[in-house]
């Protein structure tokens, strides 16, 4: 039974990454329906990998359900996404700041240790692997809070971010430069010094300068293919 629930949970996986693929590179329009029956069939999954699959892209804000109607990729503006960013830094500074005071030497080992597979899977030059390991990375400073409100709160927010979190880190050379920061933050939490861990975290999230382009052009990029409003304005990503 176990094996069986692990399956099940491995093909939603799956399915939500290859569908989050196809709507950020524009295979999958905004506006555009999405049929369960269709996708079932065409991954060769049951109906319990579709549902879970839809309800993290609706977590993340790329699909919506409407009743009576059906299920929808979701248009989403710059602008939008400017002013989410702006808080996930926010909250991921308060994190840092807490977790610099209240980290377990087991929490800054799991820290550690998740910062070692990000450094491999930047040294084999693979986007993907880096971005589950970075998850990793950046949920074990939520725990080191040790402020359960918070914590859930960031992982929401950063759960309904991701999509365009990945597609950040396809931007060249940004994988190198997102290592380096987490570096700066992992030495910060060892030395508890909490304003460093708290600026270093926000420092992350947050695009300044030419990251602030590369980010725009990014998301342009995927809009022009789309038809998806690209409006002007700030950013922040991961």
């Amino acid at each position: 039974m176990k094996s069986e629930e692990n399956e099940k949970r491995y093909n939603a996986q799956q399915l939500k990454e290859s569908l989050e693929d196809d709507i950020l590179n524009g295979r999958l329009a905004p506006g555009g329906r999405l049929d369960p029956e269709e996708l079932g069939r065409a991954f060769k999954v049951s109906r319990t990998p579709v549902r879970e699959a839809i309800q993290q892209l609706v977590a993340s804000g790329l699909v919506t359900v409407s009743p009576k109607k059906g299920t929808f990729v979701t248009q989403v503006s710059i602008e939008q996404l400017i002013e989410m960013f702006e808080v996930m830094a926010e909250l991921e500074g308060m994190c840092g700041r807490l977790a610099a005071r209240r980290i377990l030497p087991e929490e800054l080992s799991a820290l550690q240790e998740a910062l070692g597979r990000c450094e491999s899977a930047a040294q084999a030059g693979d986007p993907d692997e880096y971005y589950h390991e970075n998850e990793i990375f950046h949920q074990c400073i939520y725990s080191a809070s040790h402020n359960d409100f918070l914590a859930t709160e960031a992982r929401q927010l950063k759960q309904r971010l991701s999509p365009y979190r990945r597609l950040q880190l396809q931007v060249r050379h940004r994988m190198l430069a997102s290592l380096a920061e987490h570096r700066e933050i992992v030495k910060a939490l060892e030395a508890g010094d909490a304003l460093q861990a708290e600026q270093s975290l926000r420092g992350h999230v947050l695009i300044q300068g030419e990251r602030f382009g590369d980010f725009v052009a990014s998301v342009r990029r995927f809009s022009a293919n789309t038809g998806v409003a690209a409006d002007r304005g700030a950013a922040t990503t991961d």
